[in-house]
Formats: C-alpha cells, structure tokens, sequence
C-alpha cells in the first residue's frame, strides 16, 4: 500500500539517480551478475534491523550494509541517495519491510534489474495483505524467525559450500530471542491488560504480545504516522486518555516528534503518566536486534512496576 504524507519518498527522484549518476550499466539494462565474490555475499538491509539479522546469520560469509539507520531521524522521510542506490544495484541479497515502508528500495530494484538477486520482501513473507495498516513488522514477535530463515536460505542457494553454517546460525538466533519472548510473556501474566496510550503504532505488535489494552484510537495513530490532520476528536480522546489518567503507560516515538505529539509528551509528563521511548530503526551503537527489543519490554515492565520513564534507550 503506498502511503502519504511523510511515507512519500520521493520516488520520482530515482528514476534520475539510476539513469543519471549511476549509469546504465548499474541500474537498467542487463545489471550486475550478483555472484558473490571470493565467498563473500553482498547483502542490503533496507533497515538496519534487517542488516542487522543478516550479519547475524551470515557472519563472516556476508558484507551488509544498512541503509536507514539513524535513531535520531525520521525514517518516513528517508530519501534514496546515489550511494544507497548503488548499495542496492550492487547487493546478491536485499531484505526489505515492504508494506509501502521502503518502496524507494522497491523502484531501485525494478531500475537495476537482476535475476540473480536474491529478494527477501517481508511483507511477502509474512503473507500480508498491502492493507495491513501497520508496517511496524519487526516488532512482531513471529517476524524475525522468519527472515532468519529466509535469509539463510537465499544465503545457502548464493554460497551452498556454507549452507550448514547458515542453518546453525538460523538455530542460534532463534534460541537468542528467548529472553524477549520470555519478558514478553512475564509482562503479560504479570501485568496483562495494562491500558496504554501511544502516538503512532510503531509499539503495537509488541504492545499487543504483552496483553497491552492499546486505547489511542488507530485513526490518531494512522493520521501521525502518516503525516496527516488528526481529527479533532480523536486529539480530544488522546487528552483525555492521559488529563484523566486512564492509561498507565504513554509510548512515544523518539524518531518522529511534531507540536501535537510533543503536546501529548508533555501532558504525560504533567499527569505523571511514565513514558516508554520506542524507535522505528535499532538504536546504535550498543544494541543487536535481540537486545534492543528486550529493552524496549524491560522499559514498558519498568514504567508499569516502578512508575518510572525510559524515554531514550
């Protein structure tokens, strides 16, 4: 589903970068063969988080490069540059969210044509509709065991001589995530039902893992996340929600900040409401995938057991 608002990015731009600076040998025509050299896979995660899994089960058989990155920008207005153009005509391997997210990443691949580039789309994988109205996937529980898996497989077709490592490291991840899963579940027996506000659904998946009753109507979220006018009455909703306490938790997006969302920041913050800072790209440096998502549930257990804030991981 393409997106409005801050999810328009710039696409028409692309087609220039590809015919203009890259050059028809990079991005139209026959493309690059993407066969790995020297056993190294060149590989693309279109959000560091994917980059980040695909070190993950490539280890020394992959060189990624992670092309949204900064937890201090709003990745909605990311626009592709030369150089990110170039890392995608180039890559044996892109892992992209889809779900109107990155389709830059999408055009500059249909720009940069190559049948031997191996395309994992998670929205595809997922098995999601394009009216899937959040495109926050990595903070499902049930995503990344899937890319995981996907990644090892594409991994093992582009370098089968290590196809055993990729299994192995498939396994070792999976194992990695059980802290998370087991705070989720600990929040969830513990704190199940916990009525909270936020400002966009980039939490939601992992708010709704753990048992989270989400009270901010999804029209405010939808409209805040695409970058459009909220309707009066669901900002009067919002207020409400946080003036007469009743949400315990209010989960802000540190990436994307405006007067309406800093106003609801700071009646939190009047009514003592504890605020959880969530990201929409893994804060760097410090954090892998696993960590990053046990830290987000450790803040949300923390805002609810000892009333106290985590705005910045």
């Amino acid at each position: 589903m393409e997106r409005t608002g801050r999810y328009r990015r710039g696409l028409a731009a692309i087609a220039a970068l590809c015919a203009g600076t890259l050059g028809f040998a990079a991005c139209g025509g026959s493309g690059s063969s993407a066969a790995p050299k020297d056993g190294v896979v060149k590989a693309v995660g279109a959000e560091n988080e994917y980059a980040n899994v695909i070190s993950q089960i490539g280890g020394p058989y992959v060189s990624v490069a992670a092309l949204e990155s900064n937890p201090n920008t709003d990745p909605h207005t990311f626009e592709a540059s030369t150089s990110v153009a170039a890392e995608i005509a180039g890559a044996d391997l892109v892992v992209r969210n889809g779900l109107g997210y990155d389709t830059w990443a999408k055009k500059i691949m249909a720009a940069a044509p190559n049948p031997k580039r191996k395309v994992v789309d998670v929205q595809d994988l997922l098995g999601l509709p394009d009216s899937t109205p959040n495109p926050h996937l990595w903070f499902d529980p049930s995503t990344m065991p899937a890319v995981a898996k996907a990644v090892a497989a594409d991994l093992s077709d582009l370098e089968p001589a290590h196809r055993a490592f990729f299994e192995a490291q498939v396994g070792s991840f999976d194992e990695s995530l059980d802290p998370w899963l087991e705070a989720l579940a600990s929040f969830k027996a513990r704190y199940g039902a916990t009525p909270v506000a936020v400002t966009e659904p980039v939490g939601d998946y992992m708010l709704q893992a753990a048992g989270c009753d989400i009270r901010t109507p999804f029209s405010l979220q939808a409209a805040i996340m695409n970058g459009t006018d909220p309707s009066p009455e669901d900002v009067t909703f919002e207020d409400s929600l946080l003036r007469d306490h009743q949400v315990k938790v209010f989960v802000y997006n540190q990436q994307v900040t405006d007067p309406l969302t800093a106003s609801f920041e700071s009646l939190a913050k009047k009514e003592g409401i504890p605020i959880v800072g969530v990201y929409e790209t893994m804060p760097t440096p410090g954090y892998d995938y696993q960590s990053w998502m046990l830290a987000e549930v450790n803040a949300l257990t923390k805002a609810v057991a000892e009333h106290a804030s985590t705005t910045r991981l």
